[in-house]
């Protein structure tokens, strides 16, 4: 696959891999042109203005199961590139999902850890946060705990209002947030954070949108355990075929790829939401 026009070279440095391991994340991270992201930008806004009631719903979850413009940003080398320095040659994506606040916007994120929802093992598995317009402080940029992937935290599940996390879902100890780092990044940018650090956002007190996409990375030997679900072949093999993979649409917005995002889905929440006695589809 070539990048098409997307014109980065996607590579990381052995100082920056060495970086991301002792922090628990990489940014600023080039991952497309400014004009490939306002091109993406423009397709996530055609979308939004179409009105479909399902609109939210699909941006959530796996939104690059129905969109190839979105499928082919989760395989594409300047973005997997950097990933693969970090995670090896063999990598699928696990899940996708759209992170907007609109301008004065309450959303928010809670302080959590990834690793502690999700249910795979091993945790080689990070986020790229890809931003499709600058995600800054004032308009709610993404927060970070340096080095607190080192331990897992006990949570609780709020499903508190305006929390943009499917349980709202948040760490059961205080945080200092003296140590917090703001994630700011310019159009095209992206982070690289792991499964298991700490992190947050807060509402979006500015006039200007924040609108980021955030691909979920895992090594092909990764499991998922409690079942069996779907992921896409993002980069090199499927070695260990521990995922059923996933189809890149025909496409946008087809009923074929509807279809097998629901029941992708369904197997999914299945297992993230078992024993949960109020689950949000997310």
């Amino acid at each position: 696959m070539t990048n098409g026009d997307n014109e980065i070279a996607g590579t990381l440095t052995a100082q920056e891999v060495e970086r991301y391991h002792h922090d628990g994340y990489l940014s600023p991270v080039q991952a497309t042109t400014l004009k490939r992201a306002a091109d993406l930008l423009a397709h996530y806004n055609a979308f939004k203005a179409r009105g479909e009631a399902a609109a939210d719903e699909v941006l959530r979850s796996k939104p690059h199961l129905v969109f190839p413009w979105l499928y082919d940003l989760v395989r594409d080398p300047a973005v997997t590139g950097p990933v693969s320095a970090i995670l090896g040659p063999n990598l699928l994506a696990w899940g996708s999902s759209f992170f907007a606040k609109p301008a004065g916007d309450p959303g928010f994120v809670s302080w959590h850890q990834d690793a502690n929802y999700w249910g795979l093992e091993p945790h080689e598995i990070l986020t790229a946060w890809i931003a499709f317009s600058p995600s800054l402080r004032e308009n709610g940029c993404m927060r970070v705990l340096p080095g607190s992937q080192a331990a897992a935290l006990d949570h609780r599940d709020t499903f508190a209002k305006d929390n943009l996390l499917t349980r709202g879902q948040e760490i059961s100890v205080d945080v200092d947030e003296n140590r917090a780092v703001n994630i700011t990044l310019e159009s095209g940018e992206m982070s690289l954070h792991h499964v298991g650090i700490v992190h947050g956002s807060d509402p979006n007190t500015s006039d200007i949108p924040r609108i980021g996409f955030a691909i979920r990375y895992i090594a092909s030997h990764v499991r998922q355990t409690g079942g069996r679900t779907t992921a896409t072949l993002a980069r090199g093999e499927d070695t260990h075929g521990h995922f059923d993979l996933e189809p890149r649409p025909q496409s946008e917005y087809d009923a074929a790829s509807l279809v097998f995002r629901q029941t992708a889905l369904a197997r999914q929440h299945a297992v993230l939401f078992a024993g949960v006695d109020n689950p949000v589809a997310g």
